[in-house]
């Protein structure tokens, strides 16, 4: 799955934003369903690791001058929850990017 989020702002504010942010990666999931774990190992790229029904779910968000790319390997059982969730990102990763 791979969402792109257009942007305005610095490469410094996306990453200030996301890092404040971060924590409500796991609203885009069901309520309930997942815990997500982060981390940065780059100055552009956070690694992002959700755990949902048993299954580890890993993914990443790349910060680029204009965009937010979020990806996430999801498994075959989940596909069928691509297209909410690829939603749910497209709705909710927009506050990820407020101040």
């Amino acid at each position: 799955m791979r969402v792109t989020l257009p942007h305005d702002l610095s490469r410094d504010e996306v990453r200030r934003r996301m890092r404040a942010h971060a924590s409500e990666i796991a609203d885009f999931f069901p309520p309930g369903l997942a815990s997500v774990t982060t981390g940065w190992p780059s100055e552009d790229r956070m690694d992002i690791t959700a755990e949902v029904m048993g299954m580890t779910i890993p993914g990443g968000v790349e910060v680029r001058d204009s965009e937010v790319v979020i990806e996430m390997d999801l498994p075959m059982l989940l596909s069928v929850m691509r297209g909410p969730l690829e939603a749910a990102v497209k709705k909710e990763g927009g506050r990820l990017l407020a101040p």
